[in-house]
Parts: C-alpha cells; structure tokens; sequence
C-alpha cells in the first residue's frame, strides 16, 4: 500500500465526520486518529460538537469534572427522546455528575475491594481453564463467542448473584443496549435497545425483589449492598438508591464489565498473533502478562470514546469553546500519542511507563478496573501458555462499532 501524503494525512483530517464513517475506518481507525492530532487535535465538527485526539487534552478534561459535565439528560434527549434507553443511560453511574455518582460509585466499588477481587481468582481460573479444557478437545475455538464473553458474564453473574439458569439473555441485552450509544444510531438498533432495556428491566425487578427477601453477603454481593445502600456506624442506611437507580445501575454494572472485557481478551489475543516476537517473550517470561495486558489496553482499547459537555465557557488546546458543547474524548487517539508514548504504533509488552486513559481518568475512572484485569491476566495469560502455537483459522469478524472496538467472532485453531 503505497505511504499516505501529508496532503493525504490532511483531507483524512479534513473531512472526518464521526456520523458518516467508511468501512476502512472500522477496520484500522488509527490512520484518521494520527492525522486529527497532526492537522485538527481539536477538531469541529459538522454538527458543532468537538473531537480531541491529543492525550493532554483528553486528560484534561477528565480531570476537570466541573466544567466538562458527564451528565446526559440534556444531550440525549433529542437522540433518545422519552423512551427505555433514556431513562437508562440518563440513571445510570457514567453518564451523571456528582452527588449521585458519587452516591451510586461508593456502594459499587465497596464491593469490588482488593480483598473481594483476590477471592474470585480460583474461581475464575477454573472457569478459564474449563474453557480451554473444551477448546482442546475440539482443536478450534471461537475466540469471542466461546471464550472471551463467557467469563465477564460469568463473573458479572456472580456478582449480582444471577442464576446460571438464566443467565443466557444477558449478553444480547448488553450488546443491544450498548449497540444504541453508536454516534450513528439505525431505527433497528434504537428499536433492539429499548426492548432490552425493558426486558432487562423486568427481569430485575423479579431478581431484586427475590434478594429483598433472602438477602446475600453485602462484602461480595453487589446487589444485596445496592439494595442495602452504604451502612453508617450504628447499621443505619445513610446512602440508599431509588428503585429506578437500583435497577438501571444493575443494568450499567454488566454493560460496563461485559463488552469490554471480552474486547480486551479478545483484542490481546488477536494482537498477540500479530507481534509473534511479543507473543515469544510472553512465552518465555510469564511473568510479564501484567504489563502484557496494560499494552493491550493501550494499543487496541476496548473502549475508544468518551463524552461530555461544556458547563460554562472555557477553551481546550488553545481554542475558545462556548458552554453547551458537546465533547468526545477519543481514548483510541489519545493511548496512540506519539507526545506520550515512544512509538505509540509499536505493540511492546514490556512498555514502562504506560500511564494509558483505557480506564479514563479522575472520579470517573473505571470502578472495576482491578476486576478488569485481573480477568484478563488469567485469560490471555493460561490461553497463550496452554496454546503457544494458536493461530488464526480464517478472517475475524470485526464487531462493527466505533465507540466500542473488538471483533464479533475471531476462529482459532489451537496449538
């Protein structure tokens, strides 16, 4: 493929639209990114909002809450309208401000401590290995289908304590309803993420009053501490969620640990075959798989997006933005940032340092980052030792999202 032109770099920077995008982008966006920060870092576009792709302003606005608001009830209105993904996405812990994030944040992560997290390692490696354990009886696996999806539903399952007999819808509610935050929404995704949205809505309301009768351990049991609220010093609730937070923020709680983890195991996996040199050196030094996995969150993250909006009037990079705009944070650009990370296009599994924004940053950084990688240290790390020769067995499928990037279907034959 003949090497693009500046003037080339230029008219991709040009005439980026994140509402109309080609088949090529879905496929490789890193081209586009690298010529936004080259030519237009703080790039306007067509509707008014702003793209950042420069890793110093993406930090920035993270770490400035207040004037870069998360909270979503006025930007999605006219996307939503008054319908289940509204009420969802308007409720639920990433896409609102303090008080209540702050609120709904403190319960989740007061379940997801160190010492809870430790205590899902043997589980979840015998999980893992099960997994691998029917890959090798049949020689082949779909990567995504039959292994990376299966373990943050499983442990998301756990965690909300959820039957493993009705566990099967939980995928295809997520992806529908995370399908619906697409920059460019059809009638049949906003139609396939409402009905999830109320069926995953039903189901919950049968599952919460059941653990309102015969309630869990609120130290492991998310939903038991999210019913229970945040117990003062005498035993007292001081912190409780209304029945609609509760509900919507059960529905965030798989959302949020179900698509991209599997891209992350996915995404690993697939890289790896792509740098057989990295793939050999985390052979030889398993040791390495925690900052194997910190490159793999860098280099293709799961999550490339992020959005907020102007509370008053400021300026990003130099350039004066008026209150009310809207902002997308564009983590796959920033985690590229040749101003941050050495040859940002080179997979490295021993990169230090590599202070990557996969997790986003500040009081909205990701509450169950730790959980995140530790399922992906077990699961790329005993995949890649149990089968140091797997290769692809055919084109992967790519999932055909922009905010989320992973693959639909990856088959391997494992060696």
């Amino acid at each position: 493929m003949p090497t693009a032109t500046a003037d080339d770099a230029a008219a991709l920077a040009r005439d980026f639209d994140l509402r109309h995008l080609s088949p090529e982008f879905y496929v490789n966006p890193y081209p586009v990114y690298h010529a936004l920060r080259t030519y237009e870092p703080v790039k306007r576009m067509p509707d008014g909002s702003l793209f950042l792709t420069r890793f110093r302003d993406v930090q920035a606005v993270y770490r400035d809450p207040k004037t870069f608001s998360s909270d979503k009830t006025v930007e999605f209105r006219p996307k939503y309208g008054d319908s289940p993904l509204y009420a969802h996405h308007t409720t639920s812990l990433v896409f609102n401000d303090p008080p209540r994030h702050t609120r709904v944040r403190k319960l989740i992560a007061g379940a997801l401590t160190a010492r809870a997290i430790a205590a899902m390692e043997p589980a979840l490696v015998r999980l893992v290995d099960g997994l691998l354990d029917a890959a090798a009886g049949r020689g082949r696996i779909d990567l995504i289908g039959e292994f990376a999806s299966a373990i943050p539903v499983e442990i998301i399952g756990n965690l909300l304590d959820v039957p493993h007999a009705e566990r099967a819808p939980l995928r295809d509610w997520s992806l529908a309803i995370l399908g619906a935050l697409e920059p460019s929404l059809t009638d049949a995704q906003f139609e396939r993420g409402n009905r999830a949205v109320s069926e995953f809505v039903d189901y919950l309301r049968g599952l919460v009053a059941r653990r309102r009768r015969e309630p869990g351990d609120p130290q492991h049991d998310v939903l038991t501490r999210l019913i229970q609220g945040e117990r003062g010093q005498n035993g007292e609730s001081s912190e409780q969620l209304s029945e609609e937070e509760l509900l919507q923020n059960c529905i965030f709680i798989l959302n949020a640990g179900h698509e991209t983890t599997t891209n992350l195991i996915g995404n690993g996996l697939v890289t790896l075959t792509e740098w057989p040199d990295q793939r050999a050196a985390l052979l030889e030094e398993p040791a390495l798989i925690e900052s194997a996995v910190e490159e793999c969150l860098r280099f293709e993250s799961s999550n490339q997006l992020g959005n907020r909006m102007t509370t008053i009037d400021t300026e990003i990079g130099g350039m004066p933005v008026a209150r009310g705009t809207p902002i997308t944070l564009c983590i796959g650009a920033a985690n590229r940032d040749p101003d941050q990370f050495p040859e940002p296009d080179s997979f490295d599994i021993r990169r230090a340092p590599n202070r990557h924004l996969a997790f986003g940053f500040g009081i909205h950084q990701c509450a169950g980052l730790s959980l995140a990688r530790l399922e992906a240290r077990i699961a790329i790390g005993r995949f890649v030792q149990r089968f140091p020769s797997y290769r692809l067995d055919g084109e992967p499928t790519r999932g055909g999202r922009v905010r989320f990037r992973g693959f639909a279907s990856v088959p391997l034959l494992c060696r």
